[in-house]
């Protein structure tokens, strides 16, 4: 799907903190997430995905990748103004050049990042890998946002797993070819450290209560995502909108890689654990619709 451009702007806005955070989990539908609310008058989105500004600070393996992924989201963002045929706006290159110029992860440059939002707005960031922040990370979300609120999507472990699994060979260009080959890729610990809910879960409502956090399973976005928003727009007290293209898939899963019985059920036999935590967590009728 390619993201719309508003360009509802204050160039002189002042540096602020922002309102809401999707904090995850990865491959859970956030990047949908934030496209659709993007989309909302009363919300304003930074131009890129991602701020990554907690995990930069309490996550020390993430610093090495998170300069590319703002270099990659830079020209992201040129692709998108080049592809409509206009000139990006002088005020969003001057946005842009700043947010990715040193020194960057400080408190000043988080603020930064949110300093174009209206000031109706509610300024957002959604960045997945928040879900996964030591619990001294997230009580430090805790003081720095005391007014927050913040979004949690729960997928189906195992398809969870599996999306991540095709993501990362996707782009390392590998392909599996024999059953040994994927149960091997099945034991790679990245699979689990980012849906670990039994983990992650209880470190936020140690922090947070729901009033100021919201789950929301992931198979509501394919069964009734407007039903979804909507869950959004009552916790965060917003007017309901008319969003575009609620049904259409943000990525494509690669048909081509096609995950062998026997790996699927070395990764159900991992992931069991978490099966057990999210049905005394959450209730069988929330597990029934995380798929």
């Amino acid at each position: 799907m390619t993201r719309a451009i508003r360009m509802d702007w204050d160039p002189e806005g002042k540096p602020r903190k922002p309102d809401i955070l999707g904090i995850g989990a990865q491959k859970a539908g956030t990047t949908w997430m934030s496209q659709m609310l993007g989309q909302h008058p009363d919300i304003w989105t930074p131009p890129f995905k991602e701020a990554q500004f907690f995990n930069h600070r309490y996550i020390e393996e993430h610093r090495k990748w998170l300069p590319w992924h703002f270099r990659r989201g830079r020209i992201n963002i040129q692709k998108r103004w080049d592809a409509r045929g206009q000139e990006m706006p002088k005020e969003m290159q001057r946005y842009l050049d700043r947010i990715a110029r040193e020194p960057m992860f400080t408190n000043h440059w988080y603020k930064l990042v949110f300093a174009p939002a209206p000031a109706h707005a509610k300024a957002m960031d959604v960045t997945p890998e928040y879900s996964t922040l030591p619990a001294e990370g997230v009580e430090f979300v805790a003081k720095f946002l005391p007014q927050a609120k913040f979004i949690y999507i729960i997928r189906h472990p195992v398809d969870r797993a599996i999306s991540q699994l095709k993501m990362n060979l996707m782009r390392a260009r590998r392909r599996p070819q024999t059953v040994e080959d994927w149960l091997n890729e099945v034991e790679d610990p990245v699979l689990m450290d980012r849906g670990d809910y039994l983990s992650y879960v209880p470190r936020w409502n140690a922090c947070f209560g729901p009033d100021r956090l919201l789950y929301l399973p992931f198979g509501m976005i394919a069964h009734d995502p407007l039903g979804f928003l909507r869950r959004i727009e009552g916790f965060l007290d917003l007017k309901p909108f008319d969003y575009r293209d609620v049904g259409r898939k943000v990525f494509a899963s690669d048909a081509a890689l096609t995950v062998p019985d026997k790996a699927r059920a070395r990764l159900r036999e991992k992931l069991e654990p978490q099966f057990g935590f999210l049905d005394r967590t959450f209730g069988p009728e929330f597990v029934g619709q995380l798929r």
